[in-house]
């Protein structure tokens, strides 16, 4: 079905098998600055579903290149051996792999111990995210950074890697050289555009020098989407002069920059931008390149059609679909075979992704938990002649199902509602959240795929005979509730998902009270201002979205800006009490009390669970919980919970 994305192709004197590329990301996968087990099956569980090409995440080629405490670090000789053995997984696979080298320079988000690292730089420029104010490097730290990228080099081959892939993307150290805004030396790394490329070609050129038969390539981000960001210009002048030396076999096109707010949501960019929005920009480089130089593009390609489409186009040579590969690792392999349903479609929330690892922990999927954890969950015991209940069709029970019917049980789910889902359903309905709705789609594929019998309409209580299951795993949610509002007379006071559904509210200004500072209260904000309200949003936190991935939040409070003629955001404010004609609120640090006229207010985001669990155990039932039943929170948790009662039972 999808002939070029799976045609091989050259890069240099190595052969990809398809045009499919896990691009290097950080999982947090890496311990002590080591490969160990975890990182090795998280890898070859990709190789197996059948992906060409897997770039390994960044390493880093000396000690002030160390940005996070569990990173690859290639400066010296002991992570050889990580690299052999992940090599040998892979390359078993038939899939080839690469090495990232790196250094961020300023870019260093991380603190050590509590305290915040030092920094270097070409310049002493602060940038605006993390507020870093890097030290200017030295001429002869320059020189040793070059070496750093060498040897480096040197043990990715000494590891058995077939290229490497110099990071100069994000506004990391290469483009902070390259760029006149944070480089503004007056040596021979600074001066005028000239020299402020030296240190790019002069890492290239040492990198190209360790081992004529690896592959080598750059990552460069072709916008950085900032207005002190490197200029596209000067990005695709710099990387043809390396093509015509013949110094690299392959670009990697991203877009955006670490330093900032806005360009920094492009690292991971989030279903609010469309699939493969960058191919334009990797079709005006891929067109001013010689062709036996290869282009791969990143930027939400989530499905093989898409791939096709932008090699098809040439618009490059290979995609990087690093989050569909997350999501479902055997992606390639059900492409290839035509089976396009079965695929576990990415849908860019960025929640166990790129979240983990702001917060430090390893990676994952909110869809897919195995993902990160292919050492845990590689082993699973088959439970055939048993029999098992699963009481609702949310997130967690779709998985706790499809789990439970791959170990050969039996599997019956009885939703009570219509359809499938939970609050995914509600999810969906909000502006630009349409696309968390694939959620349930992918788990009830899976399900069904795994041979649950699904019941929808069915209505479980406490009291029924389940004396033919040898597990029951409720899974029931949470109900919405009205927060803690003093209601005065005649007061109209609705939950989000009353709105959502229809609720007929009074024509006139909407007061949303934001309990949980997620995706509901600005969702709904917007939903009623796309409907002609005037609303109010108040949140009791420093922002809206304030518990969602940065990425998210960042597009989130942006399109709450631009509808500021409609929709006023009130922070470190909550709603204590309404009436017929205002709502009463209380400043969470002063406690200044106000007063404002409105029609209705919506509470969002004050849930309660749902559960027959513990009448269940009463009973002597072997139950098991999962999900919002034990505590509302998000999808991620509630597929988990769902995977973990399977496995464990």
């Amino acid at each position: 079905m999808f002939e070029r994305l799976f045609s091989p192709l050259g890069i240099g004197s190595i052969e990809i098998p398809n045009r499919i590329v896990s691009s290097g990301h950080d999982t947090m996968l890496a311990r002590d600055g080591r490969i160990g087990e975890e990182l090795i099956g998280y890898h070859e569980a990709r190789a197996a579903g059948g992906v060409g090409l897997i770039v390994v995440q960044v390493a880093g080629v000396c000690e002030s290149a160390r940005y996070t405490r569990d990173m690859i670090m290639a400066d010296d000789d002991d992570v050889v051996a990580g690299y052999k053995a992940l090599s040998t997984a892979v390359h078993g696979h038939g899939t080839r792999v690469f090495g990232q080298l790196f250094h961020p320079g300023r870019e260093i988000l991380e603190e050590h111990g509590g305290m915040r690292q030092r920094a270097v730089a070409p310049s002493s420029v602060m940038n605006e995210r993390g507020r870093v104010s890097p030290r200017g490097l030295r001429v002869d730290e320059v020189e040793e950074i070059i070496e750093g990228f060498g040897e480096a080099a040197r043990r990715l081959r000494d590891g058995g890697l077939d290229g490497v892939e110099i990071v100069a993307s994000h506004g990391y150290l290469i483009s902070q050289f390259l760029n006149p805004v944070t480089n503004f030396r007056e040596d021979q790394y600074g001066g005028d555009e000239e020299a402020r490329a030296r240190f790019l070609r002069e890492v290239v050129s040492r990198v190209r020098a360790v081992d004529g038969s690896m592959a080598v390539g750059i990552r460069v981000s072709l916008d950085e989407r900032d207005p002190y960001g490197l200029s596209k210009d000067i990005v695709i002048k710099q990387v043809t002069a390396l093509a015509g030396l013949g110094l690299i076999d392959y670009v990697s096109v991203t877009t955006g920059t670490s330093a900032s707010l806005a360009g920094s949501d492009h690292i991971a960019p989030d279903m609010s931008w469309a699939n493969g929005y960058l191919a334009n920009g990797s079709a005006e480089l891929r067109a001013q390149l010689p062709p036996d130089v290869v282009v791969m593009v990143a930027g939400r390609v989530n499905q093989p059609q898409e791939a096709e489409r932008i090699i098809e186009d040439a618009a490059a040579d290979a995609v990087v679909m690093t989050r569909a590969l997350i999501c479902d690792p055997l992606m390639p392999k059900r492409a290839k075979a035509g089976e396009i349903e079965d695929i576990r479609a990415c849908v860019g929330c960025n929640q166990a992704c790129i979240g983990h690892f702001q917060k430090g922990v390893g990676i994952s999927c909110i869809q897919r938990p195995e993902s990160g954890r292919e050492v845990t969950f590689s082993k699973v015991r088959i439970t055939n002649g048993k029999a098992a209940l699963v009481i609702g069709g949310g997130p967690g029970g779709l998985k706790a199902a499809s789990a439970l019917a791959e170990r050969g049980l039996s599997v019956s789910l009885f939703e009570r509602e219509a359809v499938l889902g939970g609050q995914v359903s509600l999810a969906a309905v909000l502006p630009g959240r349409e696309e968390f709705g694939g959620v349930t789609q992918n788990l009830e594929r899976e399900a069904r795929r795994a041979g649950v019998e699904i019941t929808c309409r069915r209505e479980v209580t406490a009291a029924e005979d389940f004396s033919g299951y040898d597990i029951v795993v409720v899974a029931t949610g949470a109900t919405e509730q009205v927060g803690p509002i003093e209601l005065g007379e005649g007061a109209e006071l609705y939950c989000a998902g009353e709105v959502l559904r229809g609720a007929a509210v009074t024509p006139g200004r909407v007061v949303v009270a934001d309990f949980s500072s997620d995706w509901i209260g600005g969702g709904v904000a917007l939903w009623l201002a796309q409907r002609g309200r005037e609303v109010v949003l108040v949140e009791s936190g420093a922002c809206a979205g304030e518990t969602l991935q940065q990425y998210v939040r960042d597009e989130m409070v942006k399109k709450l800006y631009l509808a500021r003629a409609s929709v006023e955001v009130l922070n470190f404010t909550r709603v204590f009490g309404a009436d017929c004609e205002s709502a009463y609120m209380q400043h969470v640090l002063t406690r200044e009390t106000s007063e404002m006229g409105c029609r209705a207010v919506v509470s969002a985001g004050w849930r309660r669970p749902r559960s027959m669990l513990d009448a269940l155990v009463a009973r002597g039932i072997p139950a098991v919980g999962v999900g919002d039943c034990m505590g509302p929170r998000s999808v991620e948790e509630a597929v988990y919970e769902g995977l973990l009662a399977a496995v464990a039972f």
